[in-house]
């Protein structure tokens, strides 16, 4: 996975997410969005609206002077802990 921020603010980022799908960033965009701090979160990948690009675009907005990074750090935490949660429940079951 290759990560390149294409913009950052204070409360705004934009990060070009390389070698990922549709699959990783929806759950990604749905971790974020169960953030208190996120006000919005969605991705791009669309190459031919989006001037050839091919990579996932993610753009992530905070609010309450929330730093976007830590945002997004959390936003991963959480996808780790549905990742866990899923394993154990997996491994559960096939027992």
């Amino acid at each position: 996975m290759d990560l390149r921020v294409v913009e950052q603010s204070e409360s705004e980022l934009v990060i070009e997410i390389g070698g990922e799908d549709h699959t990783f960033m929806n759950v990604l965009k749905g971790a974020l969005l169960e953030l208190d701090s996120v006000a919005a979160a969605t991705y791009d990948q669309n190459p031919e609206q989006s001037g050839g690009q091919t990579e996932p675009l993610l753009s992530l907005k905070t609010e309450d002077g929330e730093d976007p990074l830590d945002a997004l750090e959390a936003g991963a935490a959480r996808v780790n802990e549905q990742l866990s949660d899923f394993q154990t429940a997996y491994e559960s079951a096939a027992q």
